[in-house]
């Protein structure tokens, strides 16, 4: 497996619990997610720690919502670095399918997670 790790800064505890769901569904897959909260840390602070988790290399750092202060600090971070992307929207089928892909190269592992993500999203409509 590649060195590819997984940042996900959301709001409250919403990247705990996300990381929490994977590891009871993919096992110690996930061992290279890291769970980032924006809570009670201002702007600058949680900009700091999402540089400091994410480290070097390649990174993804998935956030809760775009435009948001998760979204702010991670894409401040990733400004300037090449081999570190920003994907909004998190949910469950994107870190899942992460923990089982994160050895494909960047160029080819982002767009899959962009369509899985995307493909996760349904309405389920009942018959009448």
């Amino acid at each position: 497996m590649s060195n590819t790790r997984g940042v996900v800064v959301a709001h409250g505890r919403l990247a705990e619990a996300l990381i929490g769901a994977v590891r009871r569904i993919a096992g110690e897959g996930a061992d290279d997610l890291v769970a980032v909260s924006n809570e009670d840390r201002g702007p600058t602070e949680l900009r700091d720690l999402v540089a400091e988790v994410a480290g070097d290399g390649p990174t993804v750092v998935f956030v809760d919502m775009y435009a948001g202060s998760c979204a702010m600090a991670a894409f401040s971070t990733c400004r300037g670095c090449a081999d570190r992307v920003v994907i909004c929207g998190v949910n469950l089928p994107i870190l899942l399918d992460f923990v089982f892909h994160r050895d494909l190269p960047l160029g080819e592992l982002v767009p899959r997670l962009v369509g899985k993500g995307q493909d996760g999203i349904r309405v389920l409509e009942p018959k009448a």
